[in-house]
């Protein structure tokens, strides 16, 4: 009797002694890096890179490609230092790439942005999108979160640090992309660029920034840096029938056997797992939580389940951070009341944890369970490779971050949209995706969105940040 009595004991002193001893990685004491930011020429040049609408479409016949050379010949006009020092590269079809040579070649750095927006309905907007007008200290406009903020930020330190004279240690790349919102080729050539010449950057990019309210049991803030990102992959679900008339109708029509194929799909999620940037995410701000979650983080390999269990019945970014998603975007089907349509197809967009797409495919074709329903890739990438969280370079990125924020945790993370430095992943094993700037979910529901808009303060703090980076590599 008392053995039994002691199992369970045991197993609970197990969880607790975990608890107790799962604390925060010490502390991190950075010097402090005062720096001067000129808001004047900075909020000048913001406004005119915000009324040039480089609206990016798959369709380039609705594209203005006067823009975007506008926008490009912008930036020599407004940083003419830049533009005198650094060696600059136009990567078709539309990259741009500014070479500020260091002291030595050998441990480089990308800085990346892009200043392609995506398109906006006008009408529900509450400012002109591309007015870049200034109301109560922010200014309004597509594209000043996503992301000519950063674009500005990243211009403006160098400007700022040339016109002082400084030289940086290493070479440092500043690469910006005019097709990212489109998927398109731009990013992708200027990698073969830096893979042809070989170079292996360290690279900083859109995604994580700082952030509130996200980690359950967690009330500092927490820089989020992403290490890795899911791929995305669009499947076409397809059914093909004889049609007719629908007053006589089959025993079940192709619209029927695709609605239950979709229901199929989504009655079954793909398995969860926990990939290493989530893990190490865990890990790291899991230190930081009240006991009751510290409990559940010190001790996944008991509560592993229970968080599983949670993730699939709330949804939400949790969820998809644990499992590859299949959300239905397209149907199409009849045009008319009364005719039963020959051909049923759907569409899917994937975002895929561990798989690749024709895993992804083979799964899908189980959970439905018809040979009638055929399933095919229409386009796909792969997760991308994950980035070391230590090292050089993630140790800079690290003190940056903290001298412009002290009281945050600064943790990995993964990323569920896609940006284009995943192509960077493939030569380079310190592939960073942060934003530096604090992003609160009223700011995130703007990206993308109706009235995208950035604190002027905001702007100040990212060109700061760049400054104290640039000053370090």
């Amino acid at each position: 009797m008392l053995y039994w009595i002691g199992i369970p004991a045991v197993f609970f002193l197990v969880l607790i002694v975990q608890t107790l001893l799962f604390r925060p990685n010490g502390t991190f004491t950075v010097p402090a890096m005062d720096v001067t930011v000129d808001m004047n020429r900075a909020v000048d040049t913001f406004r005119e890179m915000i009324q040039c609408p480089t609206v990016s479409y798959d369709d380039r016949s609705l594209q203005d490609e006067r823009e975007f050379e506008k926008f490009r010949a912008l930036l020599d006009e407004r940083y003419p230092a830049v533009a005198k020092r650094c060696d600059k590269h136009f990567i078709a079809p539309t990259g741009v790439i500014y070479h500020w040579k260091g002291n030595n070649n050998q441990t480089p750095w990308v800085l990346m942005a892009h200043y392609d927006v995506v398109p906006v309905e006008e009408g529900m907007w509450s400012q002109p999108p591309f007015s870049a007008a200034v109301i109560n200290g922010e200014m309004w406009g597509r594209g000043t979160i996503d992301t000519k903020s950063t674009l500005l930020g990243v211009m403006e330190a160098a400007e700022t640090l040339i016109e002082q004279g400084f030289e940086p240690q290493n070479d440092i790349y500043l690469a910006f992309g005019g097709d990212e919102e489109i998927s398109g080729t731009s990013a992708q050539a200027m990698v073969n660029w830096f893979e042809g010449r070989g170079i292996s950057p360290t690279v900083i990019d859109e995604s994580g920034a700082i952030v509130d309210g996200v980690f359950p049991g967690v009330s500092k803030s927490i820089a989020v840096i992403g290490t890795g990102e899911k791929g995305i992959t669009n499947i076409g679900f397809t059914i093909e029938g004889k049609g007719g008339h629908a007053s006589v109708p089959p025993r079940q029509t192709p619209i029927a056997v695709m609605a239950k194929a979709i229901s199929a799909v989504e009655s079954k999620p793909f398995k969860a797992a926990i990939v290493k940037p989530v893990r190490d995410m865990f890990d790291t701000i899991g230190r930081h939580a009240a006991f009751g979650m510290k409990l559940v983080f010190a001790n996944l390999w008991c509560f592993r389940p229970l968080i599983f269990l949670l993730a699939k019945k709330q949804g939400g970014e949790l969820n998809a951070m644990l499992r590859t998603t299949c959300v239905f975007t397209r149907a199409e089907g009849g045009t008319a009341w009364n005719v039963i349509p020959p051909k049923v197809t759907a569409g899917a967009n994937l975002r895929l944890l561990n798989h690749t797409p024709e895993q992804a495919v083979r799964e899908l074709e189980k959970k439905i369970g018809n040979d009638q329903v055929k399933v095919d890739v229409i386009s796909g990438t792969e997760p991308s490779p994950y980035s070391r969280s230590d090292g050089e370079g993630w140790e800079t990125l690290r003190e940056t971050i903290l001298q412009t924020w002290p009281e945050v945790i600064v943790s990995p993370y993964y990323m569920m949209a896609a940006t284009d430095s995943r192509h960077y992943s493939r030569i380079s094993d310190r592939v960073y995706r942060f934003t530096p700037m604090i992003m609160t979910k009223e700011i995130r529901s703007t990206i993308h969105g109706h009235n995208e808009r950035i604190p002027l303060e905001s702007l100040k703090i990212i060109i700061a940040f760049y400054l104290r980076l640039i000053q370090k590599i």
